[in-house]
């Protein structure tokens, strides 16, 4: 396994360097920035989840690819965090003259700090956690006077093992890194020491002090012998002379000392051995826990994205999504003291924290007493949890669990959170950040993905009953998460103490209707622009005088975007004329728009979706609340 890696690894190397070339060669204009970060990506070795894949040479600005953040042209921000990129860091990074972050935590980077990085005169944040790197802190790291934050390894010695642990240095320790090392060693030095048995401590401190930064596999014992024999330590615990060994030398014969390393040598085969089939047999006890404990709880609940509910609605029990108690999203959600949004579609929304750090969403009805809330309204919450139970889509915000209580009075429903807020906040709140093109892309297939797995691979399809660009959330890394998280349909409007100007969808809401709203939606990305103002009117009959001259398509774009591409443009606009078509029977079907936008837009499902979820550990962490 390990040779096909190598033999991977070199072919995607020699790849990548004629792509390089070959960059090079039809795009002489890119800028000593690109080719640095082309050189970056030359030297990865493995990319699983294809995110270089946009790092195109031919792709005369840099600051289009993933993952890199320009002001005015210049690179100032990298950030490649949770790839699980390899390979080593390409001194030619110290070339980004303008860079202020660089973050490359939680990757598999190997190999040594390369000294370049000093030569970032505007470098303020560091990151490189998590990672396999190993050698020196290059002291040439002590001319990053700007650097704020440094995010580093220090090594802590508990019962005699060493152990890494991140470390958080201010910007005022950073230029004394080189001048401190003997102090920092010697107080290592003196921790060793302290503890017991710790005589090969004091004989590894002995040469010149330096400080290194690996990673140290961490051990466990059972107290009868250690998981990981040290030989050396063993023969070190022996019996020594008092005197020196340099006022008598000792000769020993060749013979003997080969005889003493196979001993020893068979002895660790031997303990290697039964920790082996002591790990085995560990392991098949584990299994066949779990599995016998999976399949009690398969019987009892049922994630909401392996099925429906399979039987009548009861009023105690909802068999596809697990129940929870009130008194656990309290906790949770800091006595719901954590609003996200104060009125929000007859509904308000909390933010909420497991114990294992997992951020969930917590969706309450307004309604405080059971006497304002009807049988109709009862009959509908519990429709919602069954239609809601049915989808699984990695771009639609999955519903992990509800409440419902009588005293006080509660009905709530739990979604997995979204950290970057709703789609409409950044396109029209002037504090949010703004969009660039490839994001708003990005954005566009991950709705389109979601609607069509809801209207083609569901059935009956599932129509979403208000799509619009605040039902639109982010992830952290901006992928879209399409949603049904109000109360809108539930609760009459009577109910609710929101602005009553708000707009209302019609009943009779089907699968031509969805289609229409995504064009709309389209429209709004593109443009930036409100789907109604007083100003423009209705965003859909604005549109008209622009999409019907080809020449005029280009005043449709947000002055807020940089850049965009004319060729990606132009189907987005064929797709938006389609689908507001006033003629339902013309209108196009979902996996139609998809096909249409993805043959232009090259973006695959994979790449729409986020790459890190935490849905499946919000999952585990109520069921195993439940099961206590």
């Amino acid at each position: 396994m390990e040779m096909r890696q190598n033999t991977f690894g070199i072919c995607l190397r020699i790849y990548v360097c004629l792509i390089f070339v070959w960059g090079i060669r039809d795009c002489w204009s890119i800028n000593d920035e690109g080719l640095a970060l082309l050189a970056f990506r030359a030297r990865i070795t493995y990319d699983p989840f294809n995110a270089l894949v946009n790092w195109n040479p031919n792709d005369c600005d840099p600051c289009k690819w993933l993952g890199v953040h320009c002001v005015d042209g210049k690179v100032q921000m990298m950030k490649l965090k949770g790839l699980s990129l390899e390979g080593t860091l390409a001194p030619e990074l110290g070339k980004l003259s303008h860079l202020n972050s660089l973050v490359l935590c939680k990757n598999n980077f190997f190999g040594a700090i390369p000294k370049e990085l000093g030569d970032l005169p505007k470098l303020e944040l560091l990151d490189l956690r998590e990672n396999n790197l190993l050698g020196n802190i290059p002291t040439e790291m002590g001319k990053m006077s700007l650097l704020k934050h440094l995010f580093k390894l220090r090594k802590s010695i508990f019962h005699g093992h060493e152990n890494d642990y991140c470390d958080l240095l201010p910007s005022s320790n950073v230029p004394e890194i080189a001048q401190n090392v003997p102090e920092l060693v010697n107080s290592a030095r003196r921790m060793l020491l302290q503890s017991s048995g710790n005589n090969l401590a004091a004989a590894s401190f002995s040469g010149e002090p330096t400080i290194e930064i690996s990673f140290v596999p961490t051990t466990f014992s059972s107290g009868a012998f250690p998981a990981i024999p040290d030989v050396n330590k063993k023969q070190n615990q022996t019996p020594t002379p008092s005197h020196s060994p340099f006022d008598s030398p000792h000769i020993v014969s060749d013979e003997n000392q080969t005889s003493q390393q196979d001993e020893t040598n068979g002895a660790s085969r031997n303990l290697w051995k039964y920790i082996i089939v002591v790990v085995v047999v560990v392991l098949v006890i584990v299994i066949i826990i779990l599995l016998y404990v999976s399949r009690k709880r398969a019987a009892k609940v049922i994630g909401p994205w392996k099925t429906g509910l399979s039987g009548q609605l009861q009023k105690a029990f909802i068999t596809g999504v697990p129940k929870l108690n009130r008194a656990e999203l309290e906790t949770a959600c800091e006595d719901f003291s954590n609003i996200v949004i104060h009125c929000y579609e007859g509904c308000t929304i909390y933010k909420g924290t497991l114990s294992n750090e997992v951020e969930i969403a917590v969706v309450s009805t307004l309604i405080t007493s059971s006497q304002d809330w009807s049988k109709d309204m009862e009959m509908k919450y519990r429709k919602k949890i069954d239609t809601l139970s049915r989808i699984n889509h990695k771009n639609f915000m999955n519903l992990i669990g509800y409440c419902e209580e009588e005293e006080p009075f509660t009905r709530m429903l739990v979604f997995e959170y979204c950290p970057n807020g709703n789609v409409f906040e950044h396109l029209h709140v002037e504090e949010v950040e703004r969009l660039d093109w490839s994001r708003r892309v990005r954005i566009i297939m991950g709705i389109a993905y979601c609607l069509q797995y809801m209207h083609h691979d569901l059935n009956p399809p599932v129509i979403h009953s208000n799509l619009a660009s605040n039902m639109i959330f982010l992830t952290d890394d901006f992928a879209a998460k399409t949603a049904e998280v109000t109360f809108r349909n539930i609760v009459s409007p009577t109910k609710t103490t929101c602005d009553s100007k708000k707009s209302q969808v019609s009943s009779w809401n089907n699968l031509e209707t969805n289609v229409f709203d995504f064009g709309k939606l389209l429209l709004e990305i593109i443009s930036g622009k409100l789907p109604y103002s007083e100003e423009q009117g209705n965003l859909v009959n604005w549109v008209d005088k622009y999409l019907n001259d080809k020449s005029s398509i280009s005043n449709l774009i947000d002055p807020a975007l940089q850049s965009f591409k004319e060729n990606e443009l132009d189907v987005i606009c064929e797709v938006i004329q389609d689908c507001i078509q006033p003629d339902l029977k013309l209108r196009p079907t979902m996996r139609d728009v998809t096909f249409k936008l993805r043959e232009v837009l090259g973006v695959s499902p994979e790449q729409a979706v986020p790459r890190l979820s935490p849905l499946w550990w919000a999952e585990l962490e109520i069921l195993s609340v439940e099961t206590t």
